[in-house]
């Protein structure tokens, strides 16, 4: 039978209690398992996040020079090859000379022309390409030498599934400009595309932060997470995200380039044509005038919203949250001044373009304010 022990009897600091061995309390339990290689995965996901936010420059370029078309089979293994000879090429040609685009918008295009939009999207695929590559690679090898973070495997591992359904969803999206009498590609299938591109990135984004801090500094902050502001910011991001889906629905049917006035649209604040197709419910995705309408309206609403999460942030006691919140603000403004200038000049390549790494640079600050919100980090009192 176990000797009863004094409540009063010393411990010495040897961890012994009357030349006894006894159990000594441990910390940092939380932070106890596996922490991996933090540093080096963070690292690799930087790499990813580069190459993924290239992904969405190049796709939006690939749409601007109407070169999405040019490749009229998905071959994820021998298509990483371009033509060798002119042979080659000839075959390409005349598979491209089948689509609806060509017979209907390109007809009499010369060879050389079309090896020039060939080659954007031959670029874009190998692109997405390299990415699986390079998740793979460095998944695989953290996999196997055991230094993934506990947690964190399934995470990881379902960038790769996202990305590989990415790759499916793009050839999904170019069938059906391939067919009947589409000459662009589906715009409800283009936003998809590029919607799972942000959500990917948005991902990647989010775990670089996270892997930024220990479990336990993650556990304490969240303790302290400032609540409202958190949700708001939630919320505004959403809006962001919903507004880059209308501006793929947008690019989709070059609905920038049809009403190059503003703030009116054609003289108009609604322009009388905005339901004119049938089914009804068609306007929402195919007529440009109430396309664009919708993105400019969602555009104010984004606006309005952020600097009302920008003025509740004021409230913030913490300085780091406060200029997360400043950075969200400025990078909106800046992603609206673009918005109206790609407008007015009809969606011009160099504009347009710069108006979509707008879109990447406001979704990392939305994500960068809403962490910092959930997440608030411990600030000195001087």
């Amino acid at each position: 039978m176990a000797e009863k022990r004094s409540i009063f009897e010393d411990v010495s600091g040897d961890g012994k209690t009357a030349g006894k061995p006894v159990a000594m309390p441990q910390g940092g339990m939380i932070d106890g398992g596996k922490q991996g290689a933090r540093k080096a995965i963070r690292l690799w996901l930087h790499v990813l996040l580069g190459l993924v936010a290239l992904m969405i420059v190049i796709g939006g370029l690939t749409r601007l020079t109407d070169s999405g078309l040019s490749i009229t089979e998905w071959k994820p293994i021998s298509g990483a090859l371009p033509p060798m000879n002119d042979a080659a090429w000839q075959v390409l040609f005349a598979k491209y000379q089948a689509t609806p685009e060509y017979l209907l918008q390109n007809k009499g295009m010369a060879l050389a022309d079309f090896k020039s939009i060939y080659w954007w999207e031959w670029g874009h695929r190998q692109l997405g390409r390299l990415i699986g590559l390079v998740w793979a690679l460095g998944f695989f090898w953290f996999l196997l030498r055991r230094q993934i973070p506990n947690g964190w495997t399934g995470r990881l591992a379902g960038l790769g599934v996202l990305g590989g359904l990415q790759g499916a969803i793009g050839w999904w999206m170019v069938s059906s400009g391939l067919t009947g009498r589409m000459v662009d590609v589906a715009s409800y299938r283009l936003a998809i595309h590029l919607g799972l591109a942000f959500f990917i990135m948005g991902l990647i984004v989010w775990y670089l932060m996270a892997l930024r801090r220990g479990s336990q500094e993650l556990l304490q902050a969240r303790r302290n997470r400032e609540g409202g502001l958190a949700q708001l910011s939630t919320i505004l991001t959403g809006l962001i995200f919903a507004q880059i889906l209308l501006g793929a629905l947008v690019a989709g049917i070059d609905a920038g380039r049809g009403y190059i006035d503003w703030p009116l649209m054609g003289g108009q604040f609604l322009p009388s044509e905005s339901f004119d197709y049938a089914p009804l419910w068609t306007n929402f995705f195919e007529n440009p005038a109430l396309v664009q309408f919708n993105h400019r309206m969602l555009g104010y609403l984004v606006f309005l919203a952020t600097g009302f999460v920008w003025w509740r942030s004021r409230s913030s006691a913490l300085r780091a949250t406060k200029q997360a919140f400043d950075w969200l603000g400025a990078v909106v403004l800046l992603q609206m001044a673009l918005g109206i200038l790609t407008v007015l000049y009809a969606a011009q390549t160099h504009i347009a373009i710069t108006h979509q790494i707008g879109a990447i640079v406001v979704m990392i600050m939305a994500l960068r304010a809403v962490f910092a919100a959930k997440f608030p980090k411990a600030q000195s009192l001087r």
